[in-house]
C-alpha cells in the first residue's frame, strides 16, 4: 500500500511493447566511434507493432538528414531494424522516425532517448553518440567507496599530533556539531587519519568496493579541507605525504584504484597563493583571483574563506591544471600514483557571470590527467543539469544527483523524514513510480547512454542527508541500494551507508564510523551491499548493457539490463504488492534463475507459462535480480 501522501497513478504495464534503442552493444556497433565512421544502429519493435518504415534522423552540421532502416531480423515476438548512422560531428545527435500505413491513418511517431512521442519535438532528448574517448574500461565495473578522512578512523599515531589552534577537538563518540545552528560545525576535529584508513581496508573490501575516493587531503583550516592552504603537501594532521604514500601502496596492492578530490574552483583564504595576492597587489598571484579595485574579491557562494580562482589566467592554469608540473599531474605521479580526480564544484569552475571557460578548464584537467596516466578517471561534481558539461573531452561523467539521486530519493523516502538535501527549503517529496520512471528516462536521455553509465549513482554523500534517514526503513534502504547498483551508472557508497548510519543533512551525515559499536551495525544491509557489488562485477550487462523498462506502477519498478554476453531482469518494490505478469516473448525469457534478493528467503526462479512470466507478489519492500 502506498503511504497517504502519495497520489495514485495508473500502472505502465505495456512498456515492453514500445520500440526501443539505446547506446549499448545490442543497439549500437560501438559507443565511441572515430569521427567520420558510419556505425550500424538497431531498433527493436514488437512484432505486433504495425510500423511500416523506420528512418534515422540525424543532423549534419545542424541540418537534418534522414537515413532508412531495413528489417534485420523478425520472429513472432520482435522485429529488429538496422540502419547506417554517419558520425559527422564529434557528438552526433539522432532519433528515429516511425511511419505507419493508411490503416493507422498515416500515423508518424518519434523514438527519442526519453521514449516515444507523437509530435515533432525539440532535439533535447535525442540519442547521442560521442567520438571522444570513453572513460577507462576499469571504471564500468567500479564500486566507489567515499571516505571523509576526519570521520573514518584514527590510527594509533593520531594521538601524537597536536590539535591546531583553529580546531575544536572532539572524542570519537561525541555528537557532531549541527550545521546551521553551531558555529563549530567546520571546526570540530575528530582526528581521523590516513593510516586509520589503511587499518580498515578489510572492511572496505567487505563492502565489495574496489575504488577509494577521499575528500581533500590537503591542509585547510577546517575538518572538510575544501579551503586548502596549499596543494603541495598532505595535511600533517592526516599523517602527511608519507601516510598518503602508504595508503596508495596499500590500495594498489589490492588491485584497487585511488581517487583524489581537488578544488579547482577556489582555494582557502589562508592558501599561500591568496595570502601573497591579498597582501601585495603587485604579486604574480594577484591575477590568479578576481580582485575588485577596492580590494574585495569574488568567492564561492559568498563565503569569504573560499576565494575564486580565475581560469582565464595562463600562469594559474599552468600551476594548477595544465602540464606535468601542475597540481593535477603531480599527485598522479609516484609515490601516490592517484588514478584520477573528483573535481569539486566542477560546474562553477571557470564560470563567473559573463565569463565561461568551464569547458577549457575541464579539457585541461582531463588532458593533463590522461597524459600522466592514460587510464585516469575525471569526475566533475555537479548538483544540477550537467548535460552541457559531459560526453565531450572534459569530465568523463558527473556525480549524478539530478539524474539518479533525486528520483530515487523521491521514490523510497519515508512518509515523514526531516531530511532536506542540499538546502532545499522543503523535504524531499514522495512520488509514485511512473513519475520516477519518467524522471530517470529524461535525465538519462539528457546525458546520453554513455555519459550516464560513466557517472556516479549516489544515495548519500558528505554533502547530503543519509539514505537511511530518507527511507526510515532497512528494507527500503536496501531497495535503494539495489537501484544504485543495477541502473546505468557507477555506484558510489558513502562510508557508513552499508551499516545504516543516519544523518538529516551533509554535516549530520558525517558522523564518525562506529568501530566500537559493532553490535549496532545493520549487518543485513552490509551483506546486501556486498552481494550487489559482486553481482555488478559478475554480470557485464550491469556495466555495459542496455536499460529496457518492463513494468512500472506506484510501488514497483521492473526493468531489464541486456547485453550479448547475458541479461538480467530486475524488480524493485518500495512496498508490498500483487504479482506482475510480463510477456515472456518480449522479455526474451524461457526461464530465469534468481541471482540476488535483498530480503533473505524471498527469491524464487522464474518460469514461462503459456507465454507469460509472473513476478511473485510481495508482502513488503524488496529487491530481486534474475539471470535470463
Amino acid at each position: 500500500m502506498s503511504l497517504p501522501d502519495t497520489p495514485r497513478s495508473d500502472p505502465t504495464g505495456d512498456l515492453l511493447s514500445e520500440p526501443h534503442h539505446d547506446g549499448s552493444p545490442l543497439y549500437l556497433d560501438t559507443e565511441s566511434p572515430t569521427l567520420g565512421w558510419t556505425v550500424k544502429v538497431r531498433v527493436r519493435t514488437a512484432a505486433s507493432d504495425p510500423v511500416q518504415q523506420v528512418w534515422i534522423r540525424t543532423t549534419y552540421d545542424a541540418e537534418p538528414t534522414y537515413h532508412p532502416c531495413t528489417v534485420l531480423e523478425h520472429d513472432e515476438h520482435t522485429t529488429w531494424w538496422q540502419g547506417d548512422l554517419p558520425v559527422h560531428n564529434p557528438v552526433t545527435h539522432y532519433r528515429f522516425l516511425l511511419s505507419y500505413g493508411p490503416e493507422q491513418g498515416g500515423r508518424q511517431r518519434w523514438l527519442t532517448a526519453a521514449g516515444m512521442v507523437e509530435y515533432d519535438g525539440p532535439d533535447t532528448f535525442d540519442f547521442k553518440v560521442s567520438s571522444h574517448e570513453a572513460a577507462p574500461a576499469w571504471t564500468r565495473d567500479a564500486v566507489v567507496y567515499q571516505i571523509f578522512p576526519d570521520r573514518f578512523a584514527r590510527s594509533s599515531r593520531a594521538d601524537e599530533r597536536p590539535t591546531p589552534q583553529w580546531a575544536v577537538p572532539a572524542a570519537w563518540d561525541d555528537e557532531v556539531a549541527f550545521e546551521g545552528t553551531d558555529p563549530h560545525t567546520p571546526l570540530q576535529l575528530f582526528g581521523g587519519d590516513l593510516d586509520g584508513i589503511v587499518d580498515h581496508l578489510d572492511h572496505v573490501e567487505e563492502t565489495g568496493a574496489n575504488v577509494l575516493y577521499l575528500t581533500p587531503v590537503f591542509p585547510g583550516e577546517s575538518n572538510h579541507r575544501y579551503n586548502a592552504t596549499t596543494f603541495d603537501e598532505v595535511d600533517p594532521l592526516l599523517g602527511g605525504d608519507e601516510a598518503y604514500a602508504r595508503l596508495a601502496e596499500a590500495v594498489h596492492a589490492r588491485g584497487w584504484h585511488l581517487l583524489g578530490d581537488l578544488t579547482a574552483n577556489h582555494t582557502g583564504d589562508t592558501h599561500e597563493w591568496f595570502v601573497r595576492a591579498r597582501s601585495d597587489p603587485a604579486s604574480r598571484t594577484r591575477g590568479w583571483y578576481y580582485f575588485h579595485p577596492d580590494g574585495a574579491y569574488e568567492c564561492w557562494m559568498g563565503h569569504g574563506t573560499l576565494p575564486k580562482l580565475d581560469h582565464t589566467n595562463d600562469e594559474m592554469r599552468r600551476t594548477m591544471i595544465e602540464g606535468p608540473e601542475s597540481t593535477v599531474a603531480r599527485w598522479l605521479q609516484p609515490p601516490y600514483a592517484l588514478d584520477g580526480w573528483r573535481i569539486d564544484v566542477a560546474n562553477m569552475t571557470g564560470r563567473l557571470g559573463a565569463i565561461d571557460v568551464n569547458h577549457e578548464a575541464a579539457r585541461a584537467v582531463r588532458r593533463t590527467a590522461t597524459a600522466e596516466k592514460h587510464d585516469a578517471w575525471v569526475i566533475g561534481e555537479h548538483n544540477h543539469d550537467a548535460s552541457q558539461d559531459i560526453d565531450g573531452d572534459g569530465w568523463h561523467g558527473t556525480m549524478n544527483y539530478s539524474g539518479f539521486s533525486w528520483p530515487v530519493w523521491s521514490w523510497v523516502r519515508a512518509h515523514e523524514t526531516p531530511a532536506r538535501p542540499f538546502g532545499r527549503p522543503v523535504a524531499v517529496p514522495r512520488r509514485p513510480g511512473p513519475l520516477i520512471h519518467r524522471a530517470l528516462q529524461e535525465w538519462r536521455a539528457r546525458y546520453g547512454h554513455r555519459a550516464s553509465a560513466q557517472s556516479w549513482n549516489i544515495l548519500s554523500s558528505h554533502d547530503s542527508a543519509r539514505i537511511r534517514t530518507l527511507t526510515r526503513d532497512p528494507a527500503r534502504h536496501r531497495v535503494a541500494a539495489g537501484l544504485q547498483f543495477t541502473l546505468p551508472g557507477v555506484p558510489m557508497v558513502f562510508a557508513g551507508d552499508e551499516l545504516g548510519l543516519e544523518g538529516v543533512n551533509g554535516e549530520d551525515g558525517r558522523k564518525p564510523m562506529p568501530w566500537g559499536h559493532r553490535d549496532a551495525w545493520d549487518t543485513a544491509t552490509l551483506a546486501a551491499y556486498r552481494t550487489l557489488a559482486t553481482l555488478r562485477r559478475d554480470h557485464v550487462a550491469l556495466g555495459f548493457g542496455s536499460l529496457r523498462w518492463a513494468y512500472v506502477d506506484d510501488d514497483c519498478l521492473v526493468y531489464l539490463r541486456e547485453h550479448p554476453a547475458g541479461s538480467v531482469l530486475v524488480c524493485a518494490r518500495r512496498a508490498g504488492g500483487p504479482a506482475v505478469a510480463l510477456d515472456a516473448g518480449l522479455v526474451g525469457l524461457t526461464d530465469g534463475s534468481v541471482l540476488a534478493a535483498t530480503e533473505p528467503g524471498s527469491g524464487s526462479p522464474l518460469k514461462a507459462t503459456d507465454g507469460t512470466i509472473e513476478l511473485p507478489a510481495a508482502d513488503g519492500a524488496g529487491f530481486w535480480v534474475w539471470q535470463l
